[in-house]
């Protein structure tokens, strides 16, 4: 342990014992390590909390979640909080089983990028656990209501605006979604938010022009192909790897993109300048986000109120060379 943290043993065994003579600084390195390293804590000291702090996300293929990841922790490193990265896989530990295990560590609070609170069908009793136990919890995305915790997220509805403005801007007349599970809010609201652009355009979206896909490349592909079928000229899509499946969809039909099909992604995540064509998407802030998510982390920690709303963050659109004009047919 003293290695470790880089103290004498002595320091360490004043640090458990609870005596003087330690500063502030060095205790709570002290007590991260032995959190850090699996020991359990002496009975005096149970009662803190660990200088942790859960950093729960739904996966790490797709690029935007070790990308809010790294910005988290490196935020949190700053404030002397140590991140306990918690990854679901399929099959593998659940959010609700993280949750008991960060419980059990005592840990300070936790950050849920993306994750179950955005499915108003899924389970949410590990939420509410958490309330009850007046852990601090930020959430990063849209969330279902009636949470009750500090949000931060994306703009949805306007993310959608400027895809659809920038394809409406080029010609683009037959224009189709790929998005999430039904149940998924931040779908929900992009959902809203292309109705609302086709009707001020003067038309209504046709419900055939609305696909529903798990965020993957293959879901990706699949739902597209779909809307190919269907003459679908622009694609507008939830994610980046959602767009990277509709760009693969229609080469596997033998459309060329842009010429022929223009995809537009969301995220704007690692490499998607070095796809082929670079793609077109909706850059979400995720500096800007994350380290707004840390703040009113560390603000609930230190006891302060913070209001238990959204805060919406705006996006921006970055044109690559994934969409055109639509071809002549």
């Amino acid at each position: 342990m003293a290695k470790k943290v880089g103290v004498s043993e002595a320091t360490v065994s004043r640090v458990l014992n609870g005596k003087p003579g330690v500063s502030e600084t060095t205790r709570q390195s002290v007590l991260s390590a032995l959190d850090v390293l699996g020991y359990e804590r002496p009975t005096q000291l149970r009662g803190e909390r660990a200088r942790l702090v859960g950093l729960v996300l739904p996966e790490l293929q797709n690029p935007i979640f070790p990308a809010f990841a790294e910005v988290i922790g490196g935020a949190l490193a700053q404030q002397g909080l140590t991140p306990v990265l918690c990854t679901q896989t399929k099959g593998g530990v659940s959010e609700a089983d993280y949750v008991e295990l960060l419980l059990q560590q005592q840990v300070s609070g936790v950050v849920f990028a993306g994750g179950l609170f955005a499915q108003a069908d899924a389970p949410h009793d590990h939420y509410r656990l958490l309330a009850e136990r007046n852990i601090p919890v930020v959430l990063i995305n849209a969330s279902i209501e009636n949470l009750d915790f500090p949000c931060i997220a994306c703009d949805d509805a306007v993310a959608v605006e400027q895809s659809w403005r920038h394809l409406a801007s080029l010609g683009h007349e037959r224009i189709g979604l790929v998005l999430g599970p039904s149940d998924h809010i931040p779908s929900r609201r992009k959902l809203a938010a292309a109705r609302e652009a086709a009707r001020a355009a003067g038309a209504e979206l046709p419900e055939e022009f609305v696909e529903r896909a798990m965020f993957s490349l293959e879901g990706g592909q699949a739902a597209a192909t779909r809307l190919l079928d269907r003459g679908i000229t622009g694609i507008i899509c939830a994610s980046d790897p959602l767009a990277l499946g509709a760009v693969r969809a229609a080469r596997r039909r033998g459309h060329r993109v842009p010429h022929d099909v223009s995809v537009v992604g969301y995220d704007d995540s690692a490499f998607m300048t070095c796809t082929e064509p670079p793609l077109t998407t909706v850059r979400q802030p995720i500096e800007a986000m994350g380290r707004a998510a840390v703040d009113l982390l560390c603000a609930q920690i230190q006891g302060t109120e913070v209001p238990h709303g959204e805060l919406l963050f705006e996006p921006e659109l970055v044109v690559r060379g994934s969409t055109a004009q639509p071809a002549a047919r």
